[in-house]
């Protein structure tokens, strides 16, 4: 495993998301993450835990556009825990992650909503 940057900051995980997946790294991406993290997504379903997520990312990234930053909003912070979203740029909804503070201080994702659906709208693209 290469040496990574650390979110030392909840906001600076958007940033190293972005980073890593333009630089199509899913094991990079997988490490924002808690092991057991859970991230909504494909649309409708859930993938559970780290490894899964790099599953997910390593065939995903390949097919995927490059991922332009997106300014944060405003971050909750509650003591170990954090609220962080984006408004996605094209208008859609929004991005939220609850992340927690590691015992080295950096932050890593728990829950991963990385784009809300309307009620009664089609999940499917």
């Amino acid at each position: 495993m290469t040496e990574r940057e650390n979110a030392q900051r909840p906001e600076d995980l958007t940033r190293l998301f972005v980073e890593r997946a333009n630089a199509k790294d899913a094991e990079g991406l997988a490490l924002l993450y808690e092991e057991d993290a859970v991230m909504a997504y494909p649309p409708g379903e859930q993938t559970v835990g780290r490894a899964a997520i790099q599953r997910l990312w390593a065939e995903a990234l390949p097919h995927m556009p490059e991922f332009t930053p997106e300014p944060p909003l405003p971050t909750l912070i509650s003591g170990d825990l954090a609220l962080t979203s984006t408004p996605p740029s094209d208008g859609a909804g929004a991005r939220a992650q609850v992340v927690r503070r590691q015992p080295d201080g950096s932050w890593l994702r728990v829950l991963d909503q990385p784009e809300f659906v309307s009620p009664g709208s089609s999940s499917q693209q």
